[in-house]
């Protein structure tokens, strides 16, 4: 009986660190799809200017400040889900699209629509265009400055909200983690290691520094580089996040700033096969909390 509780337990612990390449597609992939009526291109950016002067053929424009909203003076919150429904419905998705996201800023603009949409319940249906649009002009592929009307799409939201972590939870998940009452818990923040000391310069946070508990991960590491922003081989990125203490077993928070380079983060440690969720308020939130503990200096040792 122990051998098959053992044999039971592994194959659990191995379920837990299953990856989803299928999170990724090569631009080589959407090359030789784009005709096929499943696919719905997103070019997901701050900018409309961007898309105009040159977009991947049939892609639909996702405006940012639909995309995200600021709610109580915290920027990048998540709309309302019947606006999100509609936002996507609008550039044409159903039930059975395959979702290809890219946009400005080396895809993070596309991992917060990724994490949207899995909030919708969509994620299953979404991938990131691996390089982006960089990656699809470095290699000289058509480009279309045509917008391309979509035909009305349909989306039925079957919101994930244990996804998202509210202010009150972090709280309590901060102190666990500083504490190490919670070995299975790891926080992860996402920004530059100098913004998670408190050494960078930032008028628009009352408080420098990071979550007490927090291990820093900068989520451009994953990165092959800005000019080529296709994630490194599945087992670098991974030797990258368990050096930060991560195991096959460990649920995961990402935060940053305002929930943008936390949701590639986020992207990334799903892609891996690790329980994920996010703190959308960030540290935008969180320094203006009354009573939330602030941290500055350099990461601990991990």
């Amino acid at each position: 009986m122990r051998l098959l509780y053992l044999l039971i337990a592994g194959a659990a612990n191995l379920a837990l660190a299953a990856p989803h390449p299928e999170m990724l597609v090569s631009t080589e992939w959407l090359g030789a799809h784009l005709n096929d009526s499943s696919v719905v291109v997103l070019h997901v950016a701050r900018n409309r200017a961007d898309f105009d002067a040159g977009h991947i053929p049939g892609a639909q424009f996702v405006p940012w400040n639909e995309l995200t909203i600021t709610r109580d003076g915290i920027p990048v919150e998540l709309p309302p889900a019947a606006d999100l429904a509609k936002l996507f419905e609008r550039c044409g998705v159903t039930p059975e699209s395959r979702i290809v996201l890219y946009g400005d800023f080396a895809g993070l603009s596309a991992a917060r629509a990724y994490f949207t949409l899995d909030y919708l319940g969509l994620g299953a249906r979404a991938a990131l265009l691996d390089g982006g649009i960089e990656k699809w002009r470095a290699e000289k592929r058509l480009l279309s400055k045509e917008t391309t009307p979509a035909k009305p799409g349909r989306v039925e939201p079957k919101l994930n909200p244990e996804i998202v972590v509210s202010l009150e939870e972090m709280r309590a998940l901060s102190k666990e983690a500083a504490a190490g009452a919670a070995p299975g818990l790891v926080i992860i923040d996402s920004r530059p290691a100098d913004d998670f000391a408190g050494k960078t310069a930032d008028k628009t946070l009352p408080r420098l520094g990071h979550i007490p508990g927090a291990r820093n991960v900068f989520w451009a590491d994953a990165l092959v580089s800005a000019e080529n922003p296709a994630l490194l081989p599945m087992a670098q990125v991974r030797r990258i996040y368990t050096s930060a203490g991560i195991t096959d077993n460990s649920t995961v928070v990402t935060y940053c700033k305002a929930g943008v380079q936390a949701a590639y983060g986020y992207f990334t440690l799903k892609y891996l096969g690790f329980k994920v969720r996010l703190y959308d308020g960030s540290f935008a939130e969180w320094s203006r909390a009354q009573g939330a503990e602030v941290v500055a200096g350099a990461p601990a040792k991990q």
